[in-house]
């Protein structure tokens, strides 16, 4: 194959606000040149979606705000997108693989009538570990993280009460939980789904690592809210779970890399045969 012959369109739903999250991503995708090349497409500032038959590999961002609202423009565009990537995947040999993260996650989660999505009593905002569920134990893109794994979790919102009906007609899996709470009586939120073979979606935010949220706590105001949220011992945990080589550093180097991984292995093999 020439080289990036791959192209990967970066979805970012950040709304415009400065992030680390588009940067994290951007260093993961990196790792893998000379073999790829991106393009970033800003969805809900500027209403801008790639044309899918001119991209491989997609990575729809995180982004604030509430994932059941938007302006009637560019949600309705991005939801259009994810069926024209679902209806392209069933009709064509070489296949469309798009990695849904947080607000993408939820949206997608909302258009594919899996759960329902509802305001949190509180926000989720940390280092928190993630538990697989038996399809999660040996699905791919977990290939290489412990039970649990821990990952960055920073929401208002969250996906519960799946409609297990609907999942198994769409054939999707749940492949992670959050934490169990014992203290408190509410549901456990979903973290991870496989929409289908090449869609696969996180809660959480695989793409972080510790500078990027290290960054955050320079704001004092953001320091004092999390300190306030959490309390001075949850919030020293946090820290030290921040420079644990097996935690968020061991995320950041797995999943995103096993979801590339497996896309570009598929793409290959696909095109090669497409091309005898």
């Amino acid at each position: 194959m020439k080289k990036k012959s791959i192209k990967i369109a970066l979805l970012d739903m950040y709304n415009g606000e400065p992030n680390q999250g588009m940067r994290c991503i951007i260093d993961i995708v990196n790792r893998f040149v000379p073999f790829v090349s991106f393009k970033i497409f800003d969805v809900r500032g500027k209403c801008e979606l790639p044309e899918i038959d001119q991209y491989d590999i997609y990575i729809s961002t995180g982004g604030p705000g509430n994932p059941l609202e938007g302006d009637g423009i560019w949600d309705q565009k991005y939801y259009a997108f994810i069926d024209a990537i679902v209806k392209w995947n069933l009709e064509n040999p070489i296949k469309k693989h798009v990695l849904f993260i947080c607000h993408s996650f939820q949206m997608a989660c909302k258009h594919f009538g899996l759960a329902e999505i509802t305001k949190r009593n509180d926000t989720s905002f940390g280092v928190m570990p993630i538990n697989k569920t038996k399809e999660g134990l040996t699905d791919l893109l977990y290939q290489g993280l412990e039970d649990p794994f821990y990952a960055i979790d920073s929401r208002d919102y969250q996906v519960v009460q799946p409609k297990l009906s609907v999942f198994v007609k769409k054939g999707a899996k749940i492949l992670s939980l959050e934490k169990i709470r014992d203290h408190v009586q509410y549901e456990r939120a979903i973290m991870a789904v496989r929409f289908t073979d090449q869609l696969v979606g996180t809660q959480f935010h695989p793409e972080a690592d510790p500078i990027s949220f290290i960054s955050q706590l320079r704001n004092k105001e953001v320091k004092e809210r999390i300190r306030k949220m959490k309390g001075k011992r949850k919030f020293r945990n946090m820290l030290e779970n921040l420079i644990d080589d097996d935690k968020i550093y061991r995320t950041n180097e797995t999943l995103i890399p096993n979801f590339l991984r497996y896309a570009i292995s598929d793409l290959m093999k696909t095109k090669k045969i497409s091309s005898n």
